[in-house]
């Protein structure tokens, strides 16, 4: 009796391990299926759990580089479009001074342009204080405030930092967010003295209303200085592009290697639905089969094979 009351005990633990052990398999499977990862947890796979977290802490990393890429795109595309308006005002201001350079147009006519020229020195002044996609000064560097500010006689006078700051773009890379004004704004005239657009546009307008004994050849001076002037801000406009075009390879680089990272994560933790859903099937088959089987079984007595 005690034989046969132990192998008994031993047959049903056996069936009790076997049948609870296809459940907790089935249970991992239906985990699988709606976590869409192999792993519940770390302990499951120490290793493979390690490289999940550095693929993970990579894409935290690359986001803060993606963030500040898409600062310094912002800024600089608000830069490019203001450069673009610098250059159109200085061609007007151009061809204002190619007229006023002939000896056809009377006194009140250049005076005429003069108001032209006025107005315009402020739309540049408030251009040259545009503000950045954080609000700060576009062309003040690190200034928070505005970029240039007008002295007790009138004249537009910088007053924001002497370089722009750097954005990580990660891995070491870093861009440049903008150009200060006096990188652009400021050029040597036609007899090679320093001065800047607002003072120039400024003097021609006071030039053209009388300020000075000969206004047509202030304002012949005036279009070869407006011409260094354009090259100054075509110079600009030229760095300005490389940064946007720098920037969006970046951009596409770390999009790339983001795009890498998803799959190595999906190859070596991720769960198919498709495949698991089949796993999963098949192990429910075997399990309602030995579950079968065990009823027979312990239904099955020495009468039974007796009779």
């Amino acid at each position: 009796m005690a034989i046969i009351g132990t192998s008994t005990s031993a047959f049903y633990e056996r069936a009790s391990l076997g049948i609870n052990s296809l459940r907790k398999q089935g249970e991992a499977l239906q985990t699988q299926i709606g976590s869409g990862s192999k792993f519940a947890r770390s302990s499951d796979n120490p290793v493979v759990a390690s490289r999940l977290r550095s693929l993970s802490r990579a894409d935290s990393l690359s986001q803060v580089d993606l963030a500040n890429a898409n600062r310094a795109s912002s800024d600089l595309s608000l830069t490019d479009a203001a450069l673009q308006s610098f250059s159109d005002y200085i061609i007007r201001a151009k061809e204002i001074a190619t007229q006023a350079a002939t000896g056809t147009i009377s006194a009140s006519q250049r005076a005429g342009l003069a108001v032209e020229l006025k107005q315009m020195e402020g739309n540049l002044m408030a251009l040259a204080n545009s503000r950045d996609s954080s609000g700060h000064a576009l062309f003040g560097g690190e200034s928070g405030g505005d970029a240039y500010e007008r002295d007790p006689s009138g004249a537009a006078v910088y007053i924001g930092t002497a370089s722009t700051g750097e954005l990580s773009l990660g891995e070491g890379q870093t861009v440049t967010r903008g150009v200060t004004g006096p990188e652009f704004l400021n050029f040597d005239d036609h007899a090679g003295n320093p001065t800047d657009l607002l003072a120039l546009v400024r003097g021609l307008g006071d030039a053209l209303q009388g300020g000075v004994p000969d206004p047509a050849g202030a304002a012949r001076n005036a279009i070869d200085s407006l011409g260094n002037a354009l090259d100054a801000v075509n110079t600009s406009h030229t760095i300005v592009g490389s940064r946007l075009a720098w920037i969006d390879m970046t951009i596409t680089q770390r999009q790339n290697l983001g795009e890498l990272r998803a799959q190595e994560e999906t190859d070596i933790g991720g769960a198919d639905p498709a495949t698991t859903m089949v796993q999963l099937q098949q192990l429910m088959t075997v399990l309602e089969a030995s579950q079968a089987s065990f009823v027979k079984l312990a239904n099955l007595s020495l009468f039974n094979m007796i009779n």
